[in-house]
């Protein structure tokens, strides 16, 4: 069984209060003969519209020390599961989990926030201490 992020239940907890049914955990990226595992798969009604919204969701605590190494090895990971994964199920959205207070502190600096515009990374931006989703970010 893949090892947890430090924060993935609390991810979880945070879709689960905003709506969004869990529908695989983990998700299995299985195209051009590789297997990766994103960490949830959730899906939300939209009754007014009638429409039904997937999304994959990577969790992500950030707890290197680094900010700078971290970011490099996750967002190379982003990149090939987003790539796989619309080869899989391309109306499946890929979000990247980020706590709250590192959001604040690392991804409004403008070489972060320009990587992110440049490689549209979608970002779901959780309160770890209220289990709530604070933003949505979508590129």
């Amino acid at each position: 069984m893949p090892r947890k992020d430090k924060v993935h239940d609390l991810v979880k907890a945070s879709l689960v209060n905003d709506g969004w049914d869990i529908t695989k955990e983990p998700y299995y990226v299985n195209s051009l003969s590789a297997d990766y595992e994103v960490d949830i798969a959730a899906e939300k009604w939209i009754v007014a519209s009638k429409e039904n919204i997937k999304i994959a969701v990577e969790v992500k605590s950030f707890l290197n020390a680094s900010f700078a190494h971290a970011f490099h090895g996750i967002l190379g990971q982003y990149l090939n599961y987003a790539a796989l994964m619309f080869l899989q199920e391309p109306d499946r959205v890929l979000y990247l989990s980020v706590p709250s207070d590192v959001y604040a502190q690392h991804f409004h600096q403008p070489a972060t926030a320009f990587v992110l515009q440049l490689y549209r990374v979608n970002l779901l931006i959780f309160n770890p201490l209220t289990k709530k989703i604070e933003q949505w970010i979508s590129n």
